[in-house]
Parts: structure tokens; sequence; C-alpha cells
């Protein structure tokens, strides 16, 4: 456990600001991940052409990464909880980074897959150790507020990438009527981002937020209550989490989440191209929307939680109408998208859906917090990890019903569309407060 150093406190003083350096290493880092991840569903296109990959070859590529990222979700958050969120992000950014760089250096289909298999291994962890970070460091009223503005600069990063990879595309061809051919090395110019965010992160940021020597006596007071989950080396009780229904609520909530939200970072720009004849220069800015719009879902959601627990509403009733809303939303709004033949009309009506989408991402992370407590890392990888497996699935499947059904892309929106409908049976199922400790207790 933390062991404050007490000092005399005037009764004036008011808190430093220390406490909200993690928020801006959070959206930053945020940033760097949704344009590396994002990069390649922009550049898919061009890289389909030069590699000759087909359809399912695609599909393919997406759900390495996915998968990959699933598969170390859990284990990067545990390390997170053992070790600490420094060292186990500095790692992860550095090695995400390096292989970010070296998709634009892949040859053929194996080459690809076993570079994105990497990289998604690499990225894994990433949330869970920011959410661990938050627990730690900030006081219990700003951590969803926390996660909502991380949330929304995780999607602005993503939706300004098209045009950002667009642009850095077009520096490194010789032929300015085929900037396409800019992409391999745009990927190692996005990679060096990420190294540069590692090496600032390291220098400042302490497991132990009062080891920060200009946080003073009142902000230390402030986050105190946080301070028993720096300690590392916690014990996870393994079995007993397999065990618990709310365990799995929240895992198979963001197993539905995650399934339809990854068509917006994969096969959007060929969702773009190929059913709706867009340009690159259409594409780049049309697909700003879905990702732009899911950012504004993110502060809407914690607004709208704030007014209704102002208004008396319980935190579990808040946050099961929320997450309802928003699985039920994205699910009509995807349906809607396939009534119209203008372009506009219908990536409009799929940026609702992210919208919509995204109202659920402040409560899920923050019901990940609430309940693990200090197995934080370790429970808020479980449910990224599940959300991945779904993730990973919803582009593997789009590529193979493409297949199928010689480019039925309405079809692919009926099944997410489906799967954001059980979403939010399973929020009526789930306690989204109730910490873990006390549920095992009492079990």
């Amino acid at each position: 456990m933390i062991r404050m150093m007490p000092r005399p406190q005037s009764a004036s003083e008011r808190a430093t600001h220390v406490r909200y350096w993690v928020i801006v290493f959070a959206v930053t880092l945020a940033v760097v991940t949704y344009i590396d991840r994002v990069c390649i569903s922009f550049a898919a296109p061009a890289m389909s052409a030069e590699l000759g990959l087909t359809k399912k070859e695609l599909s393919w590529t997406f759900a390495a990464f996915s998968w990959a990222y699933a598969v170390f979700e859990i284990p990067g958050g545990f390390l997170g909880d053992w070790i600490g969120p420094r060292k186990v992000l500095t790692r992860i950014v550095i090695w995400w980074s390096l292989f970010t760089a070296a998709t634009g250096w892949v040859w053929n289909v194996p080459s690809l897959l076993v570079t994105r298999f990497l990289f998604g291994a690499g990225e894994a962890g990433c949330f869970p150790n920011l959410t661990r970070v938050f627990t730690t460091w900030l006081p219990e009223r700003e951590k969803v507020r926390a996660q909502g503005i991380m949330w929304l600069s995780a999607r602005w990063g993503g939706a300004f990438t098209p045009p950002l990879v667009a642009l850095v595309m077009s520096w490194f061809t010789h032929d300015p009527a085929h900037p396409e051919f800019g992409w391999r090395p745009a990927f190692s110019v996005f990679g060096c981002l990420g190294l540069i965010w590692a090496a600032v992160f390291f220098y400042w940021f302490r497991n132990n937020p009062f080891e920060k020597p200009k946080m003073n006596q009142a902000e230390r007071d402030l986050i105190s209550d946080g301070a028993v989950s720096a300690a590392g080396h916690v014990h996870v009780p393994w079995s007993r989490l397999l065990a618990s229904k709310q365990v799995w609520m929240l895992c198979w909530q963001y197993f539905c989440l995650s399934y339809g939200w990854y068509f917006y970072v994969t096969w959007l720009p060929t969702y773009l191209k190929e059913a709706r004849h867009l340009n690159l220069s259409d594409m780049a800015y049309l697909g700003i929307l879905p990702l732009f719009a899911g950012g504004l879902g993110n502060p809407a959601s914690v607004l709208l939680g704030n007014f209704m627990t102002s208004r008396g509403v319980s935190v579990t009733i808040m946050r099961r109408v929320i997450a309802c809303i928003g699985l039920t939303g994205a699910c009509a709004f995807l349906i809607y998208s396939t009534w119209f033949n203008d372009p506009l009309k219908s990536v409009i009506c799929i940026a609702l859906a992210s919208f919509f989408n995204d109202l659920v991402m402040p409560h899920a992370w923050a019901s990940a917090m609430d309940i693990g407590g200090r197995f934080a890392g370790t429970l808020s990888g479980a449910m990224n990890f599940w959300g991945n497996v779904g993730g990973g699935l919803g582009p593997f499947m789009i590529g193979y019903i493409l297949s199928w059904t010689n480019s039925n892309w309405n079809l692919t929106f009926y099944v997410s569309a489906a799967i954001y409908f059980a979403g939010a049976l399973f929020w009526l199922f789930l306690d989204p407060i109730t910490p873990i400790d006390e549920q095992l207790a009492a079990s």
C-alpha cells in the first residue's frame, strides 16, 4: 500500500493539477493508437491492388490484428496490475510503433499477416493500462469524464486519419495522379509518432502518483482514495473471476459493441469505393464522419449520465439506460443506412450509428473500473479481449459474406445491427457498479 508523508496544509490551499497530465498522455496516446490502427483501412485499396489481395485475404489481414490484440489483452492488463503501467505502456508503444512501420515493408500476403498479427500483439494492453492509470491517479468523480475525453480523442484521431494518410501518401509518390502509390513510406512516418510518445511518457510518469514532487498535499488528499490501487503484485483470483456472471455480462456487451464498430476502421473505405463509387479524395473526407460522430458520442454520454444522476437516477439504472439507447440506436441507424442510394445520406446514417455506439463507451470502461477495483487492469483487459474477439470476427465475417454473396454490403449491415441489439440485452443483466471484491466476498 502507498504511504504518503503528511505535511502541514493551509486551509486555503488549492489542489494542484499534476494529475491532469495523465489525461494529456492518455489523449495523445489514444490519438496515436487510432492513427496507427486506422491508416491501414484507408491504404487497403492501394495495398490490395499492389499485393493482389482478395476480399478473403483482406479480411484475414484485418482479423490478424484484432485477434492478436484480443489474445494479448488480458496478459497486458495483468502486467499493468503486476509491475505497473509505466514499463508496460512504454514497451507496448515501442513494439507497436515498430510494426506500424514494418507494415510498409511487406511483400506478400504471409508477410502482411505476420506483421499485422505482431502489430496487434504489441498494441494489446494499451487501454487497460490507461484505465489502470486513471484508477490510480484520478479521484472518483473524474474517472468517467477522463474516459469520455480519452475515447473522444481516440475516435477523432481515427476520424482525421484518412485525409492525413492521403496527404502523407501524396508526399511520397512520383505520380500526382495516383497518390495511393505512396502507402508504404506513410506507415514509417506514423510509426515514429509512438516512439516520441514512449520516450516522453517514460521520463515523466510514475506508477505512484505521490512520487511527483510538484503535487501538493491538497491534490494528494483528493486522489488518496485510489492510492491503494497503485500497489503492485496483486493476487488475481482467476477462477472466481471466470465464474462471475457480471464479468461475463461486461465482456459480452463489449463483444457486441466491437463487432459492429470495427467496420468503421476496417472496411469503410473499401465500402465507399466499391459500393458508393467514390474517388480517393471523397473517400478521405466522407470517411471522417463516422469516427468524428463517434467521438461526439463520448462527451454526450458523460453529460447525459451526469444529468440523469443529478435528477436522482441511480448509477446502475443510468448506465443501463444509456447503454441500451446507444446499442439499439446503432442497430437502427445501421439498418437505415441501407435505404439510401445517395452516398452522403448513407454515410450520415453510418455516422449516427457510430455516435450511438460510442454512447456506450465511457460507461462500459467506467464499469470495468468500478467492478475491477484493484483488478481494474486485468478486468478491463478481459473486457477488451472479448470485445476484440468480436472486433476480429466482424471484419472477418464481412469479407466472407461479401465473397459468398457477390458483394452484398447490406447483408453485412443487417448482421452487425442484430449483434448490436443483442448487446443491449446483456446490459439488462449487468450490475455495473458493485466491485468484484464485494461480489467475491458475497459468493
